[in-house]
């Protein structure tokens, strides 16, 4: 199992839909996506600065922008298959499908996720890859890649949250960074290897 984060920007810079077919089509049973925020969590950010509400309110409204954008590209790649818990992630890639995670229901169950800014969804990518026991994650970007792209290095330039390299902490799956748009990146061979 290959968990793959889409961060929101491949929106903007107009690689999501190639990526989305790539996946459908070369990594079916394989693959659960984790969405990104993208301008959807970017507005949570500004009506939390704007209106003062809360890190819990600022949380929640930040994993509903995930779901958001999972439901945007639902929309583009109607084969994607929604998913809100482990078990149907895991129905979902039995039937040869790539699920698509809503992220709400697992993330708030789990109090030892902080309600903070400094977990994102790359962290989320990373927390789902360890409870689903995923052989690989693959990080997916707009940004190219530094040189040695650990969870610290990503964090200090930025291209993660926080958080992400405690989240990485001991992980017993490899990282993989992948600007879209260069290739097919590490998703097809990943695949390919079973």
């Amino acid at each position: 199992m290959i968990v793959v984060k889409l961060g929101g920007s491949l929106a903007e810079a107009g690689t999501l839909d190639p990526v989305l077919a790539l996946l459908v089509e070369r990594c079916p049973g394989q693959c659960v996506i984790v969405p990104g925020g993208g301008l959807f969590a970017d507005a949570v950010r500004e009506g939390q600065a704007r209106y003062r509400f809360g890190e819990a309110c600022a949380h929640a409204m930040a994993l509903l922008a995930m779901a958001q954008y999972g439901l945007m590209l639902a929309d583009r790649a109607p084969a994607l298959i929604m998913a809100e818990t482990l078990e149907e992630i895991h129905a979902a890639l039995a039937r040869g499908g790539v699920a698509l995670w809503a992220p709400m229901r697992l993330v708030l169950a789990d109090p030892a996720i902080p309600a903070s800014w400094d977990v994102t969804s790359d962290s989320l990518a990373a927390w789902l890859a360890r409870k689903l026991g995923a052989r690989h994650l693959v990080l997916v970007k707009s940004a190219p890649p530094p040189e040695a792209p650990s969870p610290a290095r990503l964090a200090s330039l930025g291209l993660v949250d926080p958080a992400f390299p405690r989240f990485m902490e001991g992980a017993s799956f490899p990282l993989h960074y992948w600007r879209a748009g260069d290739g097919e990146g590490p998703l097809v061979k990943l695949a390919q290897a079973g």
